[in-house]
Formats: C-alpha cells, structure tokens, sequence
C-alpha cells in the first residue's frame, strides 16, 4: 500500500505543479488577496454598524443589503467580464467596490441613518468585483487553451475551492482581531485599500489578456494560425448520449457545429458582446445553482446555529474559530480532491459529498458543548469544499465558453443567496428555539441537496470538452466523398 500510495500523491503534486505552471506563482496570491475582503466587507459591515449605532437591526438590515447588492449585480459582472474582457470591468468595479466600502465606514462612523447606511451597503456588494468567480473562469479557460487533461482542469477549481475557504477563514478573523484590538473600521478601511490594489493588480496581470473576447473586425476563417478561436472551442462540445434532455439544444448546436467542416468558417461578422448575448445558457444549469443554493443554506443555518450556541455558553468569542476549523478542514479536503481517480466521475462525487454532509451534519442535533462543537464542525468540513468543486466543474461543462465568467458570477450569487437568506431565517429561529433550530435546517437542507442529487441523471452536464489539439477547425478544405 506504501509503495502504490507514493506514485498517487507524486501524480498530485505533478497536476498542482502544471496549474501553477499555467499562471506563474503571483496570480494565486494576488487573486488570494483580491477576493479577501469580500468576506472582510460582509462580516465586517455587520460588526462595523453593530458597534457604531448600537442596534442589531441595523447591522443586521445593512448587512442583508449588502449581500443583496451582491446577488443582485454579480451575473452583471460576469457578463461584463465576458463582453468587454477581465481586465476593463475588474479594474473598473475593484477601484467602485473600494470608494463604496470607505463611504460605509465613514457612514457609519458619522452615525448616518439605517436607511443611508443600507443603501452604502447594496452599494458595497454591488459593486464587489468579484475576483473568486473571474479567477476560477481564467484559470480554467488558460488550462482549457493549453490543451491540459481533465485531471487538471479539475485541479484548478480545487486551487480555486482553496483560496476561497482560505479567505473566508482568514477574513472574519481579521475582522475579529480589530474588534478586540481597536475597531471594526480598521478592518473594513484596510478591505478598501487591498480591493482596490490587490483588485487591480488581478485585473492587470498578463493572464487576464486570455478573457479578450474574440476581436469584432476578425473573420474566423482568418484567425492567425495556432490560435484557437471561441467557436473552435464551442465545436469542442461533443454530444453526449446520456446527458439529460435539458441540454439537448447544446448538443444540437455542438453537433450541428462539429459536423459543419469547412463551412463552420464562414460565418458572418457578429460583434464579440452580440455573440456572447446570442450563446443561450442551457436549461440544466438552473439545477447547479439549486445545488449551490442549498450549500449556501448550509452554510449560513451552521453559521447562526455556532454562533447561537456558543452565546449560550457564554463563549461568543469562540464562534469565528469553530466557523475557522471548518474552513481549514475543507480547504484540506479540496485540495485531495486533486487525487481523485478519473474514472471516479463528477455526478458521482456529487452524490457522495451530498450524502456526506448530510450524515455528518446529523450529530450537530445532538452537541450541546464546545468540544463536541469544534469536533463535529471541523469533521463536517471535509464535505463542503468537495461539492462546491465538483458543482462548479459540472457548470464549467455545461455552459458555452463565451459565458463561463457569467455562470461562474450567478452560481457564486446562489451561493451569497442562499446563505444571506438562511442566516436571515434561522437567526429569527435561533431566538425561539435555540440553536438546535438552525442545526435541523443545516441538515434540511443537506439531506434536499442529496435527494436532488440522487434524483438528477448521473450527467446533468451538457457535454463533455474534447482536448484542445483535437478542437480545432482544420484549415484544409474539407473532403467530400461521392
């Protein structure tokens, strides 16, 4: 078994090595430090307006908006990316987000009314640029260029699942260390200045030239040769036979695309953004971001079921570290799934995360002490950050490439939505029914997830993406048999 066991995590480490390969060591770190004060902002603006006005309420409605603002205006993001390009859209949202969270500090410090302050806040999550979601399209249109295995791309969006466990374990700490130290703003105003450096710093780096959409005065059949073009990757989408019959129009179209020959290159000049527009999403989706929906749900009940609990114990204190053990438990998880075998394929990792955290969720009905918290919640870890990956590579599948960053923004929105309105929900049932209450919604809404996921075909995806080299239009005429 030890010598079988080298080999494997040898493998793992050789795929880690080839998707830092395709970046280069800074984009991880800027990225990292880019998407941190989104979890600073939205923990932050809670304790920000908690402190300054003294009222729950308060921080509670200015904290709802700001997750709203969030929901609401991060598939436009997305869309933007798509259309105009990474770097237009992030530099110009990450220099917004960055005014926007320093007009809610100082809102909040002049003790500006509920209302002001709720509106500063939609403002913060509207204008977060939402560098998690672009990174992860990035990483995974450079892997999908270069022509990697599927093994790699699916090491990228555990790299991706990573940095965001990380930064929502790091970001609440930090806002929890200038409580105690001196003051929340500290916190929110050191967000303002990182989104706004670390955020442009994403935008710029030489990899965002890879989300350029395809130039609009560029015929496909001219495209410079060893390019490959959006449509060369759309044709790319083989049809699958098993796949569910909401993707059928997907598998039309790609069919229709591969079989084309010669004539798929000539098309009519179509503006990049038209283009992006005509590229409809496919119907199964919808069910991905239901997936991502209930996860968030997850998240927030076990958010406001810690942190009812360990008020009732008198250690208030404790319920960002219990929160924090889970995220470094699935950040660890996240990164093994890089070992995963192949054959091992995504609807069924699916089913058994889904399972897993419904099982592991169940002991959290029955903890009533710290210890038995921090051991339930940092086991119960282990089986988030796996479904979170393998639901974003199933929508990375499943959507048209000209759209990735867009389905990669809505899909990060059902997350923020489900889990804004789970703690909206279960914090009103914690004051009733204590904090068991928000546990059994943890474990309602996991066990929905898993019956979803039994109950959904085994490929939900519209598709599967064939190695690039084989993508590609071939320049030849095409051969005609008589």
């Amino acid at each position: 078994m030890g010598t079988t066991g080298r080999p494997d995590r040898r493998r793992t480490r050789d795929t880690y090595r080839q998707v830092i390969a395709l970046t280069g060591p800074l984009l991880p770190c800027v990225s990292f430090l880019g998407r941190l004060p989104t979890a600073t902002v939205q923990f932050g603006s809670v304790l920000l307006i908690a402190r300054t006005s003294g009222s729950l309420s308060a921080a509670g409605l200015t904290g709802g908006a700001l997750a709203l603002g969030q929901v609401v205006c991060g598939p436009v993001v997305g869309r933007l990316a798509d259309r105009r390009g990474q770097r237009r859209v992030v530099v110009a949202f990450s220099l917004a987000n960055a005014l926007a969270v320093a007009s809610l500090v100082a809102g909040a410090l002049a003790a500006l009314p509920t209302a002001v302050l709720a509106l500063l806040g939609a403002a913060a999550g509207g204008t977060m640029p939402l560098v998690g979601p672009l990174a992860r399209a990035r990483l995974v249109a450079l892997a999908r260029r270069s022509g990697a295995p599927e093994s790699t791309v699916g090491a990228a969006l555990s790299v991706e699942s990573t940095l965001d466990d990380m930064s929502f374990v790091l970001g609440p700490a930090l806002v929890g260390l200038a409580s105690v130290l001196a003051h929340p703003a500290y916190a929110m105003a050191g967000a303002a200045l990182l989104v706004a450096v670390c955020g442009t710093a994403f935008a710029l780096h030489p990899t965002a030239l890879t989300t350029l959409p395809a130039p609009e005065n560029q015929h496909p059949a001219h495209a410079p040769a060893g390019t490959e073009r959006p449509e060369d990757r759309a044709s790319a989408r083989l049809p699958d036979a098993t796949a569910s019959e909401d993707c059928a129009p997907t598998r039309a179209r790609a069919a229709a695309e591969a079989g084309a020959g010669a004539g798929a290159r000539v098309r009519a000049r179509v503006p990049a953004a038209a283009v992006t527009a005509l590229v409809p999403m496919p119907r199964c989706v919808h069910a991905l971001r239901a997936f991502l929906a209930l996860q968030g749900a997850m998240f927030g009940a076990c958010q406001a079921g810690i942190t009812a609990l360990t008020a009732r114990l008198g250690q208030e204190d404790q319920a960002g570290l219990v929160y924090a053990a889970m995220g470094v438990t699935s950040a660890a998880a996240g990164l093994a799934m890089a070992a995963v075998p192949a054959r091992f394929g995504l609807p069924a990792r699916r089913r058994l995360a889904t399972a897993a955290a419904f099982v592991l969720s169940l002991p959290l009905l029955r903890t009533h002490g710290l210890a038995g918290l921090y051991a339930v919640v940092t086991v119960l870890g282990v089986a988030y950050a796996p479904h979170l990956i393998t639901v974003f590579g199933l929508t990375e599948r499943a959507v048209p490439p000209a759209r990735l960053a867009e389905a990669m923004a809505f899909a990060t929105s059902a997350l923020v939505g489900g889990q804004a309105l789970s703690v909206a929900v279960t914090g009103r049932l914690t004051d009733s029914y204590g904090p068991r209450a928000a546990f059994a919604v943890a474990s309602t809404a996991a066990a929905l997830t898993f019956v979803i996921a039994l109950a959904a075909r085994p490929t939900a995806h519209c598709g599967r993406i064939a190695p690039a080299p084989h993508a590609r239009v071939d320049d030849e005429p095409a051969r005609t048999t008589s």
